[in-house]
């Protein structure tokens, strides 16, 4: 089985997404923790990024 790029992936982790986004780990963590419901997802302790619904998010905001 071959290991997927951060591109290939639906959803990312923490560390994944911020450094894929070019953002920090806490203001990350910050971001998914806060819209949950939009493009975070609580994966039992873990907090992982839907990667296409943050770029969606990204791209409606003006400013983080």
């Amino acid at each position: 089985m071959r290991k997927l790029s951060m591109e290939e992936k639906y959803a990312l982790s923490i560390n994944e997404a911020a450094q894929y986004f070019g953002l920090g780990v806490k203001k990350m963590r910050r971001l998914t923790e806060d819209n949950i419901d939009t493009f975070g997802v609580r994966n039992g302790a873990r907090l992982l990024v839907i990667r296409a619904k943050f770029e969606e998010f990204m791209s409606n905001t003006e400013s983080l």
